[in-house]
């Protein structure tokens, strides 16, 4: 599959702001300078000397873009796009020295081949900059973009990280991409979920062990703070660490130093650990159940993640990296979305964040037979989500109303919490605002499963 090349500035001409979002999508890394016209564009062109220009146009209109184009020293590719051209057009567009021709509606993927072939034919030298490692990290909100500049500048130091935030709202590929981005990036990045292992098999998976540290120990086995040497410890869900693994990671982030279990001596370790944790630490800390120094020590910078309800001008673009995902993995049929269902999703408040975003278009990818997604092809939670929001903006009825018992309703929002968050406990006490341990206990009160 052909992937367009990094370019460090392209010139686009269009008043089209659906063009400029793919753009974006196609070529993140690039810093893109936008004219709205033809003559705005030949004046900015002398100013900026681009890498790329694409323009849309028909062959008057972009004639004296060709020409000036094919007389500047670098001698840009230039990428028209036409709506309604006729075949006679295309072949004088082309015969006048354009690069390509892309017709609209324009597929990601097919403006990405047509970059990395316009721009890798022989002659062209334009300025190539590495591969970004946050380009992963799909987004055009400010919020994200701050996020990942953020990122970036603490990846270049050694720091600690704590990355904080929603579930699902992408706090591993944040850790992912500051280790690739680091003077650490030769190493190995380790990732570790603290909420995954047992309490008992956490400290021997944390530090390792010894031969007879414990009955089943046959051999010694490297802990992940062994195998991440050189490179980068990515511990997500950090609360849910036991009092005595706390303990031990502080040491470890005071003496750069372990003791595996067993070990008659400690070993020095050189690594970069960065944490992550849906959870309010500092409510965990008034609660006694995590410790004040490890915040402090872990939280020597911090990124929120902010979830998608709080970036809403987000969802789009990354529905769109989804859909082409999908085309190349197994063929999928979509290739766009529909107005009205754009607006239904970005109504949504997507508790699940980016990865409820993610199960969505792989439902949409099984169950819509069309190219193009509508309200009809979305899920009903997806689709109600406009009709909730209706209705609470008319005025509310007393809950008296229902005549239920106060032991009902607590057991309905328990259901409704559960049933909206697909079964997740973290998700639901979030929504009900309660701890973890409250929302079991009640779910046992009233028999829930």
């Amino acid at each position: 599959m052909s992937t367009p090349m990094n370019l460090q500035t392209v010139l686009l001409i269009s008043k089209d702001p659906d063009l400029r979002r793919l753009l974006h999508a196609a070529v993140p890394r690039a810093h893109i300078r936008v004219a709205l016209s033809v003559t705005e564009g030949l004046s900015l062109c002398a100013e900026i000397s681009p890498d790329l220009i694409i323009s849309e146009g028909n062959p008057l209109t972009l004639a004296p873009l060709l020409e000036d184009a094919h007389r500047a020293p670098k001698c840009p590719p230039v990428l028209a796009v036409g709506h309604h051209c006729s075949l006679q057009d295309v072949v004088r567009i082309m015969r006048a020295g354009a690069a390509d021709f892309l017709a609209r509606p324009i597929l990601l993927e097919d403006l990405r081949t047509a970059v990395s072939r316009a721009t890798s034919k022989p002659g062209r030298t334009p300025a190539a900059i590495p591969p970004d490692p946050f380009a992963p990290i799909v987004s055009m909100s400010p919020q994200m973009n701050l996020m990942k500049h953020l990122a970036e500048e603490v990846a270049a130091t050694d720091a600690t990280v704590l990355i904080t935030g929603e579930s699902g709202t992408g706090k591993e590929l944040f850790a992912q991409a500051i280790h690739a981005a680091s003077p650490r990036a030769r190493g190995p990045l380790v990732a570790l979920n603290c909420a995954g292992i047992p309490e008992n098999l956490l400290e021997a998976e944390l530090f390792g062990y010894q031969p007879g540290a414990f009955t089943d120990a046959k051999q010694a086995k490297p802990g992940k703070f062994q195998v991440a040497e050189g490179g980068t410890l990515f511990l997500d869900e950090i609360g849910e660490l036991s009092a005595t693994a706390q303990a031990k990671l502080l040491r470890v982030l005071e003496d750069h130093s372990i003791d595996p279990l067993g070990a008659t001596h400690s070993l020095r370790i050189n690594i970069r650990i960065l944490a992550a944790t849906n959870e309010d630490l500092l409510a965990h800390i008034k609660s006694g159940r995590f410790r004040l120094d490890l915040y402090y020590r872990l939280n020597v910078y911090q990124l929120r993640i902010p979830p998608l309800r709080e970036r809403r001008e987000d969802i789009e673009p990354i529905l769109l990296t989804f859909l082409e995902r999908a085309r190349q993995e197994h063929g999928c049929r979509i290739t766009g979305i529909a107005p009205d269902a754009l607006t239904i999703l970005q109504h949504h408040d997507w508790p699940g964040n980016v990865r409820e975003l993610h199960n969505v278009v792989e439902w949409l990818t099984i169950t819509c037979k069309q190219s193009v997604i509508q309200p009809e092809h979305l899920p009903q939670s997806v689709r109600t989500a406009l009709r909730v929001e209706q209705l609470n903006s008319e005025p509310k009825s007393s809950l008296l109303a229902f005549g239920l018992s106060f032991q009902e309703m607590e057991k309905k929002m328990l259901e409704e919490a559960l049933l909206k968050t697909s079964g997740n406990i973290s998700e639901a006490s979030r929504l009900l605002k309660l701890t973890r341990n409250t929302l079991r206990y009640r779910m046992a009160k009233h028999h829930i499963q």
